[in-house]
């Protein structure tokens, strides 16, 4: 028992950290999906638009 509870102290101390969190991380990975959005659409726009036009005609018939 004194090990179970020894496990939840630790446990609850992690939660109650004032911890901050990886900030500047979940920028780098916000610039770069943005950055690799946009060059896919400079790349693939004709490609992805006309494979957009033909699959909404398929669907809604000639």
């Amino acid at each position: 028992m004194k090990y179970l509870s020894a496990i939840y102290v630790r446990a609850i101390a992690r939660i109650t950290a004032d911890d901050r969190g990886d900030v500047p991380g979940w920028v780098l990975v916000a610039v770069m999906t943005a950055g690799l959005v946009t060059a896919l659409w400079l790349v693939a726009d004709d490609a992805l638009t006309s494979l957009f036009d033909r699959a909404i005609n398929s669907v809604s018939g000639p």
